[in-house]
């Protein structure tokens, strides 16, 4: 599965082959034992994990959105989705 990012000990990754089962475009963030599959607009599809790590991730996407849509439709199209920079200090 293709990391597009990690900050505050947090992995996104990303792949597409789990589209038929989420139904919609989104990631996979894991953080020590907790796991979550996030849509790309921010809704919390499976897993669990601290509220706060679930909202620097939805802050993440809402402010890389364009970036995150542009990794969605290259995996999609069987293409490497890239990287994506982490959260920085003054966007928190």
């Amino acid at each position: 599965m293709p990391e597009l990012c990690r900050f505050k000990g947090m992995i996104i990754r990303i792949y597409a082959e789990d589209d038929l089962r989420h139904h919609k475009p989104h990631v996979h963030v894991k953080y020590g034992e907790d796991e979550i599959s996030l849509s790309l607009d921010g809704e919390v599809i499976a897993g669990k994990m601290p509220a706060k790590n679930i909202r620097l991730v939805q802050l993440w996407l809402t402010l890389r959105a364009d970036e995150v849509r542009t990794a969605w439709d290259r995996i999609v199209n069987d293409m490497p989705p890239g990287k994506i920079e982490p959260l920085k200090w003054e966007e928190l």
